[in-house]
C-alpha cells in the first residue's frame, strides 16, 4: 500500500509573502483581524459620535484625550502582566476586553457615559501593544525588527481596506449603519483573540537565577537610561504620525490650492510606501547603532518633507500639488526609517523575559506625545505658518541627530 502523497507547498511567490513559520503566520493573521476593525472604526468613530449619538466635537476629543490618559497607565501595567503571567494569556484577555469595552459605544446616550467607556476603551490600543511585544518577540526568531517591520505593511493594508469598508457606511449615513460600524470593530478584537488560541510559543527553559534577579528588579524599565533615552528620542519623532494624520489635511484644506482629493492621495501614498517597502528597509536594522543612524536620516526626511509641503501655500494648484506628493514621498521614507529604529530601540533594548514592561514603558513616551501632538500642530504649523513650519522641522532633525549620540552616552553612564 502506497502511502499518500505530500502535500504541494505553496508556489514560491505566494510563500515569499508569508510568514516562516505557523507561529508568525497566526500572529499576522490576529493582527490582519484586528486592524482591519481599527481601519473601519478609526475612520468613522467620530462621525457617530457627533452625528449618532449627537455630541459636540469638543466633548468628543474631550473623551478621546481622557482615554488616550488611561492608556499611559494600562500599558505600563499590562506589559509587566504579560511577563509575569504569560503574553498569549494577557493578550487575548485584551482583545477579548477590548470587544467588549467597544461594544458599550452602542448603549451610550450622553456626555458621561461616553466618557466613562472611552477611558476604558482608550486603554486597550496601549495594552495590546503592550501585552503584543512579548509575543512578538518570542515568534520572531531573532529578528523582531524584521518581523515587526512585516506586521506593519500587513497592519497598513487591513487600515486600508477597513477605511474603504468604513467609506460605505459613511456614504449611507444612517444610525444602522454606524451601528454597525462598532460591531464589527468589537467583533474584530473578539476575533482576533479567537486566531491567538492557536497561537504555540516556542518553549524556552528558564533560568531559576536569572527569574529570581528579575523579580528584585521591579521596574527595572524605569531605571535603565539607555532605555530611557531610547523612549525620549522615539517619543519626540513620534510627532510624525500627528504631522501626516492630523497637521496634513488641515493644511491642504485650508492654506493651500491643492485640490480636496489630495488628502487621499497623500495618505495612500504614505500606506503605500509602508505597505511595499517597510520589510527592506527594515533589514538593515540591527542593533542600536543601526537603528540611530536610521533616526538620524528620519529626522532629515522628516525636516525636508515638511518643508517641501509647508512651500505648498500660495501656489498654484498644480504646483502645491506637486510639492505635496513629492514632500510625502520624502517624509515617507523617514517614516520608514524612524519606524525600523523604533522597533529596534524596543526590542533590541530589552531583556527578553521584560520584554512586556519595557515596550510598556517605550510605548509610555509616544503615547504623551500623542496626546499633546494635536495642540502642538495647531500651535506651530497651522498657527504660525511658515515659522511654525521651521520650529517643527528643526525639531525632529535635530531629535533624529542626537538619537544615536543620546543612546550611547546613556549607556555609557548606565
Amino acid at each position: 500500500m502506497t502511502a499518500a502523497p505530500a502535500s504541494a507547498p505553496p508556489p514560491v511567490g505566494v510563500r515569499r509573502l508569508l510568514p516562516a513559520t505557523q507561529a508568525q503566520r497566526i500572529l499576522t493573521v490576529a493582527t490582519f483581524a484586528n486592524s482591519f476593525g481599527g481601519g473601519m472604526f478609526t475612520t468613522a468613530s467620530v462621525l457617530y459620535f457627533t452625528r449618532v449619538v449627537g455630541l459636540p466635537a469638543g466633548r468628543v476629543a474631550m473623551g478621546l484625550f481622557g482615554g488616550a490618559m488611561a492608556g499611559l497607565i494600562a500599558g505600563v501595567l499590562v506589559g509587566r502582566l504579560a511577563d509575569q503571567w504569560g503574553p498569549k494569556r494577557v493578550h487575548i484577555c485584551v482583545m477579548l476586553g477590548g470587544g467588549v469595552a467597544i461594544s458599550c459605544f452602542t448603549l451610550i446616550g450622553s456626555f458621561w457615559s461616553f466618557f466613562a467607556v472611552s477611558l476604558v476603551a482608550g486603554a486597550v490600543i496601549p495594552a495590546d501593544e503592550a501585552s503584543k511585544a512579548p509575543l512578538i518577540r518570542g515568534v520572531a526568531e531573532g529578528n523582531p525588527t524584521l518581523f515587526i517591520g512585516y506586521l506593519r505593511s500587513v497592519t497598513n493594508l487591513a487600515l486600508a481596506f477597513g477605511s474603504v469598508a468604513a467609506g460605505f457606511a459613511i456614504q449611507i449615513d444612517s444610525r444602522p449603519a454606524y451601528l454597525a460600524l462598532v460591531v464589527c470593530r468589537a467583533l474584530a478584537y473578539v476575533g482576533c483573540g479567537l486566531i491567538l488560541l492557536r497561537l504555540r510559543l516556542p518553549e524556552t527553559a528558564p533560568d531559576p537565577a536569572e527569574e529570581a534577579e528579575e523579580k528584585d528588579r521591579g521596574w527595572a524599565a524605569l531605571r535603565d537610561r539607555t532605555y530611557l533615552s531610547a523612549t525620549l528620542v522615539n517619543a519626540v519623532l513620534s510627532l510624525n504620525y500627528a504631522a501626516s494624520g492630523f497637521l496634513l489635511p488641515l493644511w491642504i484644506v485650508g492654506h493651500t490650492s491643492a485640490p480636496r482629493w489630495m488628502v487621499s492621495a497623500v495618505l495612500v501614498l504614505n500606506m503605500a510606501f509602508v505597505v511595499l517597502l517597510q520589510v527592506p528597509v527594515s533589514r538593515g536594522v540591527h542593533d542600536a547603532r543601526t537603528a540611530g543612524r536610521r533616526m538620524a536620516w528620519a529626522g532629515a526626511a522628516f525636516a525636508a518633507g515638511l518643508m517641501l509641503m509647508a512651500f505648498a501655500a500660495g501656489t498654484s494648484p498644480w504646483t502645491a500639488s506637486a510639492l505635496l506628493l513629492t514632500g510625502m514621498g520624502v517624509f515617507a521614507f523617514g517614516e520608514l526609517w524612524y519606524a525600523a529604529a523604533s522597533y529596534e530601540y524596543c526590542f533590541g533594548l530589552a531583556p527578553a523575559r521584560l520584554q512586556g514592561q519595557y515596550a510598556g514603558v517605550f510605548g509610555l513616551g509616544s503615547g504623551a506625545v500623542e496626546a499633546v501632538a494635536p495642540a502642538v500642530m495647531s500651535l506651530l504649523p497651522l498657527g504660525m505658518g511658515l515659522p511654525g513650519w521651521l520650529a517643527l522641522s528643526a525639531v525632529l532633525l535635530f531629535a533624529g541627530l542626537g538619537s544615536g549620540p543620546l543612546v550611547t552616552w546613556a549607556g555609557g553612564r548606565r
